[in-house]
């Protein structure tokens, strides 16, 4: 491998067949904060505004802020925030240059330099990809007020630690010197996820105020209520993991070395809540469907994608499939996710213009991608804060509907059974979960099927005070007892699979 790395002046020595940015980076000045720059945002979001830029919307570049690991801006930093886009398909590799990030800081080292970007009065987009569990939601859906980080936001609002603080406090000072707040753009699979951050954070700021000693017009949880907009939006992309293998390969591609490439599907979608007060960029023509109410896509996206991707992982898992693709493959989960299709469209509205018909077609062609290599173990991640808006408010509605919903039960069993196989048929820590320190000592037990699934729901939180909640856990529990016994063949058979 070459010791030379991608950079601002290695660009042009790059293969013909590399795209490029197409625009002069020095002329690019920041307006959008991004929080969270993982894999998914440089693949999603940031390739959508490097299209913008090479449109000539010069002033919509991103400043990424890591909210706690150093690893991206580590990697990044020394090429000058350039990364490689492998755009995947099982025929072949396009391969592009992004150049939409200008600059990257990481919270924990510097909390002062993200607020100063956030207050910037360019700014005036603030986009966030932290993953379910950065939010902070109680098992209720409310703010979790107990958690440390909050505790530590409350107590010391000029060091904030979380995604709650840093906008809090940037709003509060934006406001204090009379400049205009940004606007809050959720990209994490949240349900009405604009909504839901909104309020989130008018909790916080609720909080917040109380604990200075602040009432009224002299807080800030008022005017993040009432004058800050938090559109909605749906993203969808997938995006493996990046291994040594690809850094190798893409390096041996361009002819230069890229710290951190992304790996991603030809397929990309976004839609967003047009709602921005302070201007955003022309999405709209690169794409993105800007639209007066994303949930009906927000809920084809969670429980027809989404919904798969946790049936596929989990069963996969247990199945010995490593990829979605080899899982995929399998025909017993392939009839699987027909099933679970079948029974998740009809929760869907009739009037909202969905094309489930075709939507399920490219969901089935972009599954058996084989280039991609979208590990099971990735997807299995957080399922305790994930299955909820992906399985259970489906199973819910079809309680409620009188419909049957048995392969829906079984993504749930088959999430307990591969939590409880870690350290016996699977790693130790193949796959994690913000529950993990109570949910391994509740499996340790190995207490009846009913008991389990019981306690995973007491514990998770699932279908709270919901009056079929019983039900649902009865029909949980008999996969789980046949994949106890018998693993995913035992409970296949008894679908008819």
């Amino acid at each position: 491998m070459t010791s030379s790395h991608l950079s601002d002046a290695t660009l042009r020595s790059l293969a013909e067949k590399v795209s490029i940015p197409g625009y002069d980076r020095r002329k690019i000045a920041p307006g959008i904060v991004h929080l969270g720059v993982g894999a998914f945002h440089r693949a999603h979001q940031a390739a959508y505004v490097d299209d913008c830029l090479a449109a000539g919307e010069t002033d919509w570049g991103i400043v990424g802020v890591s909210l706690r690991s150093a690893d991206t801006r580590d990697a990044l930093a020394p090429q000058d925030g350039l990364y490689t886009l492998a755009i995947r398909s099982s025929g072949k590799e396009e391969l592009r240059v992004i150049g939409s990030i200008g600059s990257l800081l990481v919270a924990p080292e510097d909390p002062s330099a993200v607020l100063a970007a956030l207050t910037d009065p360019r700014t005036r987009i603030v986009t966030l990809t932290i993953t379910e569990k950065a939010y902070l939601r109680a098992a209720g859906g409310g703010l979790d007020a107990a958690h440390a980080d909050i505790a530590h936001d409350l107590a010391n609002p000029h060091l904030p630690k979380t995604a709650h603080g840093f906008l809090t406090e940037a709003l509060a000072r934006r406001r204090a010197a009379d400049t205009s707040p940004f606007t809050v753009l959720c990209c994490d699979n949240l349900p009405a996820n604009g909504a839901t951050l909104h309020r989130l954070l008018t909790e916080f700021a609720a909080l917040r105020d109380a604990a200075l000693g602040l009432r009224g017009d002299t807080g800030i949880a008022g005017h993040i209520a009432n004058e800050v907009a938090f559109p909605s939006s749906m993203v969808d992309r997938i995006v493996p993991a990046t291994t040594d293998t690809d850094r190798a390969r893409i390096a041996d591609e361009l002819g230069i070395a890229d710290a951190w490439p992304v790996m991603t599907e030809p397929f990309r979608q976004w839609v967003i809540e047009d709602n921005f007060p302070g201007g955003r960029p022309a999405w709209e023509k690169f794409g993105v469907t800007m639209v007066g109410d994303v949930a009906p896509f927000e809920d084809m996206k969670l429980r027809l994608l989404n919904g798969a991707h946790s049936g596929i992982a989990y069963l996969g898992l247990l199945s010995g499939h490593a990829t979605v693709d080899r899982a995929f493959a399998d025909p017993a989960i392939r009839q699987f996710v027909d099933a679970l299709w079948a029974e998740a469209i009809p929760t869907l509205p009739e009037d909202a213009g969905l094309d489930t018909k075709t939507y399920t077609e490219e969901l089935a062609e972009r599954f058996s991608n084989t280039a991609l290599a979208h590990r099971t173990a990735q997807i299995a991640n957080d399922g305790s804060q994930k299955l909820p808006q992906r399985i259970i408010a489906s199973a819910l509605e079809c309680l409620e509907a009188g419909t049957e919903f048995v392969h829906l039960t079984l993504v749930v069993a088959a999430w307990i059974a591969a939590c409880a196989a870690r350290g016996k048929t699977l790693p130790e820590n193949h796959f994690t979960d913000p529950l993990d320190v109570p949910l391994t000592a509740l499996l340790s037990q190995e207490l009846p099927a009913n008991e389990t699934v019981t306690a995973v729901f007491d514990l998770a939180g699932f279908s709270r005070d919901h009056a079929e909640r019983q039900t649902l856990i009865e029909l949980v529990a008999v996969h789980l007892v046949h994949l106890r016994r018998d693993g995913p063949t035992l409970a296949f058979a008894a679908l008819g699979i």
